[in-house]
C-alpha cells in the first residue's frame, strides 16, 4: 500500500501535463479552491491540485499530527527540541486570551507589563522633541520592524524611523548623515547584546551622538535581556525592554523588537497590528483544514516544492509598501525550514524548504517575469494585492495595479500556443520561415501555477494577519517535513569563522592553516589596503 508521499508523487506524475484551464471545467472550482476569512481571500485554484490530491495533502497533516503539535506550541510546550525551549511568539499578541504557561508559570502578566512599558515609552517619545528613530539590529531584529514600518507608512504620525543592519560602514554613515544628534533616538536591538554587527554599529552611533551634542544616556534604548551589558553600555534601565528565549528573532516583531514600529504608528495602531495576528491565530486553531488558510497555504507549498520538485517560490506583493516582504519571508522560511536533519537526528527523505525570493509588482514584471513566463524552470508564484489603496485621488493607479496582478496569474496559467502565436505574426505580415521563427519566440508554455492573496486594505490589522498567516504556514510545513522550524544552527559557523578571521584581516595574525583560496584573498586585500 502506497504511503501519502508516494501516492502524491504518483498523482503529480499522472497529471503534470494536464492543462490548468481544464480544471475549471469543474463547476465552482474557484469557490472550492479558495479560503476566505472576513478580510482576506486566498485563491489556489490556479494550481494543479484537484480533490483527490488535496485529500492526500490533508492526510499529510493528519499523519504528522499538525493539530496536536499546533496545540502544543500554543500551550507553551518545549517544541524547539534542540534548544529545549517553548515557542511562544503567539503569546505576545494574546491580548484577549487566557493564561499561557511555561514550566508552570503564567507568562502573560510579564508580557502585558512589558507592553504597557512600551506604550508609555512610545507615547513619551512621540510627545518629545525626538524627530528621528534609528533602529540598529540585524536579521529578525531588523527585517521585521523595517518591513512593517514601511508597510504601514500611511499610519505614521510619529518620528521618522530608520533602520541599520549591515556592518558595512556605508549603512550607518548614510543613515546618520543629515540627522540631528540632539533629536535622534537610537534603539539597539540585540537579545544578548553581543551580536557583533549590531554592537559595532551601536558603538559608532554612540560616538556620533556624543560628538554632535546628543545625550546617549537619555537617547539610547535597548531591546535586550542582557541588563548587565546594557548597563555597561550606558543605557538607562528604564529604557531597556527584554523578551524571553521562547521568542525567536524572526518571530519577534510582536514584542519589544517592534518598538520602532509602535513609535512610528502609535500604541493604538500597534495594538491593532497585534489583534490582526491574534485573529489569525484563532482562525488557525479553530478552522478545519479545508477552511484553514495557513494549512492550505502550507499544503500548496508542500505540493509545489516536495512533490512537484519546484525548488523556488516567488513572493510577488502588488503593493509597493510591502516591497520588503519578500526579504522578510525569505528569512522566515529559509532560516526556519532550511534544514538537513530531522527532529530525531536522521537524514530527511526529501528536500526541506524552498528558495524564497521576489519583489514588488509591477517592478518585477520588467525584471524577472521573463524567466517566470518563458524560462525552462517552473516557478510557483504567490501574488498579493489589496482590494483598496490608500490614495483615493489616485484610484486609477490602484485599478491598473490590480489589473496587472490578475493578468499575470492568468497569463501564467493560460500561456500562448504556437497556433495562436502564428496568427499573431500573420496579422503583422510575416510569412514562411520568418513567420515560424517569429511565432516561436512568442509562445508561452503556460500551465504555470500561482496563488493569490487578496485583502481589503493594508492597515495594521491586515498586516498582522498576513505575517501571522505566513508564520503558521512555515510551522505547518516544518511539522509535515519532521524538522525543527525554530532553531538556526546554520547561522553559527560563519559567525565563528568571521571572529577567527578578524585578526588576519587586521594584519595582526598570519593566515596559518587557512586554505589556499582564503589565504590568497587575504594577501590580495592586505597588499592593496590604503
Amino acid at each position: 500500500m502506497m504511503d501519502n508521499w508516494t501516492r502524491l508523487k504518483s498523482r503529480f506524475d499522472a497529471t503534470r501535463d494536464r492543462p490548468l484551464l481544464a480544471l475549471f471545467e469543474e463547476e465552482g472550482r474557484a469557490a472550492h479552491y479558495a479560503v476566505q476569512t472576513e478580510h482576506m481571500r486566498f485563491d489556489y485554484a490556479k494550481t494543479n491540485i484537484d480533490a483527490d490530491t488535496r485529500a492526500d495533502l490533508i492526510a499529510l497533516t493528519e499523519a504528522a499530527d499538525v493539530p496536536g503539535k499546533r496545540d502544543a506550541m500554543f500551550s507553551g510546550a518545549a517544541i524547539n527540541s534542540t534548544e529545549n525551549r517553548a515557542v511562544l511568539h503567539t503569546a505576545l499578541r494574546n491580548l484577549d486570551g487566557g493564561p499561557v504557561y511555561v514550566e508552570g508559570q503564567d507568562v502573560m502578566p510579564g508580557i502585558h507589563a512589558t507592553l504597557a512599558r512600551m506604550r508609555a515609552f512610545a507615547d513619551e517619545i512621540r510627545s518629545s522633541d525626538i524627530t528621528d528613530v534609528v533602529n540598529i539590529g540585524i536579521g529578525g531584529s531588523d527585517l521585521g520592524p523595517a518591513m512593517a514600518t514601511a508597510a504601514l507608512k500611511p499610519y505614521h504620525d510619529g518620528p521618522r524611523c530608520h533602520f541599520v543592519s549591515n556592518v558595512d560602514a556605508a549603512h550607518i554613515a548614510d543613515t546618520l548623515a543629515g540627522l540631528d544628534a540632539k533629536t535622534t533616538l537610537v534603539i539597539v536591538a540585540s537579545k544578548t547584546f553581543t551580536t557583533i554587527e549590531t554592537m559595532t554599529n551601536a558603538r559608532t552611533a554612540r560616538a556620533w551622538m556624543q560628538d554632535h551634542g546628543g545625550d546617549p544616556k537619555t537617547q539610547f534604548a535597548a531591546l535586550s535581556t542582557a541588563e548587565e551589558k546594557t548597563n555597561a553600555f550606558g543605557i538607562d534601565p528604564k529604557q531597556v525592554f527584554g523578551f524571553e528565549d521562547w521568542v525567536g528573532g524572526r518571530y519577534s516583531v510582536w514584542g519589544p523588537i517592534g518598538l520602532s514600529l509602535m513609535i512610528a504608528i502609535g500604541p493604538k495602531a500597534f495594538d491593532s497590528f497585534l489583534r490582526g495576528a491574534q485573529a489569525m491565530d484563532r482562525h488557525f486553531r479553530a478552522a478545519e483544514p479545508l477552511e484553514n488558510m495557513p494549512i492550505m497555504l502550507a499544503l500548496v507549498g508542500i505540493w509545489h516544492n516536495q512533490i512537484c520538485g519546484y525548488a523556488t517560490r516567488a513572493v510577488l506583493p502588488y503593493d509597493q509598501r510591502l516591497a520588503l516582504l519578500p526579504s522578510y519571508l525569505q528569512q522566515l522560511e529559509m532560516e526556519s525550514n532550511g534544514k538537513s536533519t530531522l527532529l530525531d537526528g536522521s537524514d530527511p527523505l526529501r528536500h526541506s524548504g524552498p528558495v524564497v525570493w521576489g519583489a514588488a509588482g509591477t517592478n518585477g514584471q520588467h525584471a524577472f517575469y521573463q524567466l517566470i513566463h518563458q524560462g525552462t524552470r517552473v516557478i510557483p508564484c504567490e501574488f498579493m494585492v489589496a482590494a483598496n489603496g490608500h490614495e483615493p485621488d489616485l484610484a486609477h493607479h490602484h485599478q491598473l495595479l490590480i489589473a496587472n496582478c490578475l493578468a499575470q496569474s492568468e497569463a501564467l496559467m493560460r500561456g500562448r500556443s504556437l497556433t495562436e502565436a502564428r496568427k499573431l505574426m500573420q496579422a503583422k505580415g510575416h510569412e514562411g520561415d520568418e513567420l515560424e521563427r517569429q511565432a516561436r519566440h512568442r509562445v508561452f508554455p503556460g500551465n504555470r501555477p500561482s496563488t493569490t492573496l487578496v485583502y481589503d486594505r493594508l492597515d495594521p490589522f491586515i498586516l498582522g494577519q498576513i505575517i501571522a498567516l505566513y508564520e503558521h504556514r512555515v510551522f505547518v510545513e516544518g511539522v509535515i517535513l519532521g524538522i525543527n522550524s525554530f532553531d538556526q544552527w546554520g547561522v553559527e559557523l560563519g559567525k565563528e569563522l568571521a571572529t577567527s578571521l578578524q585578526p588576519l584581516v587586521e594584519g595582526s595574525a598570519p593566515a596559518t592553516g587557512k586554505d589556499g583560496s582564503t589565504a590568497a584573498l587575504l594577501d590580495y586585500i592586505l597588499n592593496r589596503r590604503s
